[in-house]
C-alpha cells in the first residue's frame, strides 16, 4: 500500500514527469498536493495501470487534490537544453502554477534541480511508494497521451495515438523510412530495429 506522503509536518507536493524517453513530442510534468487523509482505490504508479484505469483515476485526482498543475517543455526546448534539464524545467513550471504553495517537494527519481528555496527529497521509484507522486505520474502521463493523440491526427504515419512518441519498432521504422516530423527531437538518435551485432 502506498503512503500518503513522505512527511506530515509541511504542505507537500509530489512531482513526476512523462515522456523522457520519447523520440517526439514534449516532456510533461505534474505537481500534486493531496489532502492528508486522501485515499483512492487503485492509485499507483501510472506504468502499472492500463490506459483505461489512468483515465478513470485522472478526474478523481483533479477533483480531490488540494492543488494540481501540469506543464510541458516542447521538443525544441528539449533539443536546446537536453532532456534532463527539460524534465526539471517542466516540473518547475508545474510548481509555478500551483494555487497552493508547497512547503516540501517529493520528486520521482534520483536527481532534481532545487526549486526556489523549498526543500525536496528525490525518491527512486517514488511513484510506487507515495500517493502524491503516483497521482502526479498519472496526470503527467494522461495529459501527455492526450497531447500526442491530438498530434496524431495530422501525423498518422508515426502512430502516435498508439505509441505516444516512444521508440517502438514501428515508430523507428517510420522515422527511418519517411523521415522525422516537425515534432521529433533532433538530438535523439533513431537506430534501425533491424541492426544486429555480428560475432
Amino acid at each position: 500500500m502506498l503512503l500518503n506522503c513522505y512527511q506530515i509536518e509541511l504542505i507537500e507536493a509530489g512531482c513526476d514527469e512523462a515522456g523522457r524517453g520519447c523520440l517526439a513530442g514534449p516532456v510533461v510534468a505534474a505537481a500534486v498536493i493531496l489532502p492528508k487523509d486522501f485515499y483512492l482505490e487503485g492509485l499507483t504508479d501510472s506504468k502499472q495501470l492500463s490506459h483505461k484505469q489512468r483515465d478513470e483515476l485522472r478526474p478523481i485526482i483533479e477533483e480531490k487534490a488540494l492543488a494540481w498543475a501540469v506543464a510541458m517543455v516542447d521538443h525544441e526546448e528539449i533539443d536546446r537544453i537536453n532532456i534532463l534539464n527539460a524534465s526539471f524545467l517542466a516540473m518547475h513550471r508545474a510548481l509555478d502554477q500551483l494555487v497552493l504553495r508547497p512547503e516540501y517537494l517529493v520528486i520521482d527519481g534520483n536527481r532534481f534541480k532545487a526549486y526556489q528555496e523549498i526543500k525536496h527529497s528525490c525518491i527512486v521509484k517514488g511513484d510506487g511508494k507515495y500517493l502524491n507522486i503516483a497521482a502526479a505520474s498519472i496526470l503527467a502521463k494522461t495529459h501527455r497521451d492526450e497531447y500526442m493523440a491530438a498530434l496524431d491526427v495530422n501525423y498518422p504515419q508515426y502512430d502516435w495515438k498508439k505509441n505516444k512518441g516512444y521508440p517502438t519498432i514501428a515508430h523507428r521504422n517510420a522515422v527511418i523510412n519517411i523521415g522525422p516530423s516537425p515534432y521529433h527531437r533532433k538530438t535523439f538518435n533513431v537506430t534501425s530495429p533491424q541492426l544486429t551485432i555480428e560475432f
